[in-house]
């Protein structure tokens, strides 16, 4: 009996058309969805960032987000440059429920092993605080405003 090929793979997005589908990910759920403004979306960041994508069997894209390192990690975490910054992370409304976003941390976390970062911080929307604590992030500091929406840091040291 052959084990059932998963659903969909995450991998850190390898060209031009992978980043391109990161980008077409986010502007469904940030800015149709969630109705963040296109122009603060997309940023200065995202050239020197690690992305990652999941798709489907048949190459349709699912989910993003994103890995910053050394100073443009720094700017969003305190300063500290062993620290990656996760962001971005967005899973289509087809894909919601099925793990995608999980296994998109997952893979960033793996990146930022791989690149000998200590931990991974993320701004959380705070809807998302359950998600992200099952997956061992730890809130800290108080609730800010990002693009109109409430958030809070959350932090993981890896191992």
């Amino acid at each position: 009996m052959s084990t059932p090929r998963p659903a969909y793979v995450t991998r850190v997005a390898e060209d031009e058309a992978d980043r391109q589908a990161c980008f077409a990910v986010r502007k469904e759920v940030f800015v149709v969805e969630q109705r963040v403004p296109e122009d603060i979306e997309y940023d200065a960041y995202d050239a020197g960032a690690v992305h990652v994508l999941a798709v489907r069997q048949d190459g349709e894209p699912l989910g993003t987000g994103r890995l910053l390192m050394g100073e443009a990690a720094a700017v969003k975490n305190g300063g500290a440059r062993d620290v990656g910054a996760l962001g971005r992370l967005a899973v289509t409304k087809a894909a919601r429920g099925l793990g995608v976003g999980a296994a998109l941390v997952r893979a960033i976390e793996d990146a930022a092993r791989a690149r000998g970062l200590a931990a991974v911080d993320l701004h959380a929307q705070t809807h998302a605080l359950g998600f992200y604590e099952r997956l061992g992030y730890v809130a800290y500091g108080p609730e800010f405003l990002d693009a109109g929406i409430d958030h809070r840091a959350m932090r993981k040291t890896l191992g």
